[in-house]
């Protein structure tokens, strides 16, 4: 399974508006400079997580995004599945049933395929493990100088 790049962005953003705990609006220019990202592409990843409910817009020239929940509020698993739908992984296309399968008697078909169950399994352990995990965790574990360095640029890039 891969995700794209999006969600990584999108929760390095939140990380950043959770550790500056402003109610001013961050600029989208103000993320993709911190980041040195394209800010077009990272203002679309932001305006999912808005749509989601996890960011709040304020449009402008003193515009920009703020969390729309405490850290603790916001799962990994909200942060991804804005960013990159709800759309389960694994899509079982029941090719058991083609070729040779195509003659067996329905019998055959009235369980799930195992390696549909296999995966669907799997995929609810990783979005249970995502689910568990918020913003808050995220703070805690990371050194403590990043959240000080966070608002240090905050304060300098501003002005």
């Amino acid at each position: 399974m891969r995700m794209s790049e999006g969600v990584e962005w999108g929760l390095h953003c939140c990380l950043i508006l959770a550790w500056l705990g402003t109610d001013e609006p961050v600029p989208t220019a103000q993320f993709a400079a911190w980041f040195e990202l394209p800010p077009a592409y990272l203002n679309k990843r932001l305006q999912a997580l808005v749509r989601a409910g996890i960011l709040t817009s304020t449009p402008g020239a003193r515009g920009g995004f703020r969390l729309a929940r405490r850290p603790e509020q916001i799962s990994l698993m909200d942060v991804v599945a804005a960013v990159e739908g709800r759309e389960d992984v694994f899509r079982c296309t029941e090719i058991r049933r083609r070729g040779e399968g195509a003659e067996a008697p329905e019998r055959e078909f009235l369980q799930p395929c195992g390696i549909a169950a296999a995966m669907r399994k799997a995929e609810l352990a990783w979005r249970r493990e995502l689910a568990a995990q918020t913003l808050a965790d995220l703070m805690e574990a990371a050194p403590p100088s990043a959240g000080g360095r966070a608002r240090r640029h905050y304060e300098r890039t501003r002005r």
